[in-house]
């Protein structure tokens, strides 16, 4: 059954939650909030979608399996935490770019990390989403 009411309510909010998501994320790195925050709210905009308009329509949104978004998550993640070691530093030690740039402030390190969280998450609810959804 397509609810009018879900479907206009979904191609309205989806955009919003995504950019939300991604603020979040961005905003994470220095302040309260971050990758998981951030994939939680861009993985409930994907439930909605789906709830919409289906789980297909939805898979074809994103350009990678759930399993690629959580092995690219869990790679930058770990990779992140490995780049102190080439400092001399132990390992998941903070590291800022020395410039600021101009939307994200200080990047370094801990962006990286919450960029590897935030795909890991993503994945993970979109795997566990499309499993129900096949029951």
């Amino acid at each position: 059954m397509k609810s009018l009411i879900l479907l206009t309510t979904a191609r309205l909010l989806f955009p919003l939650m995504v950019l939300l998501s991604v603020f979040l994320l961005l905003r994470g790195h220095n302040a309260p909030g971050g990758g998981f925050v951030g994939g939680l709210v861009a993985a409930a905009a994907l439930a909605l979608h789906a709830l919409a308009h289906g789980m297909e329509p939805t898979r074809r949104l994103l350009p990678l399996s759930p399993v690629a978004w959580i092995a690219a998550g869990l790679s930058c993640a770990l990779f992140s935490g490995t780049i102190a070691w080439a400092f001399g530093q132990p390992y998941l030690t903070g590291l800022w770019l020395p410039v600021s740039i101009p939307v994200l402030g200080s990047a370094g390190t801990p962006l990286l990390f919450d960029l590897g969280v935030y795909l890991l998450v993503i994945g993970m609810v979109t795997h566990v989403l499309s499993l129900l959804w096949e029951e």
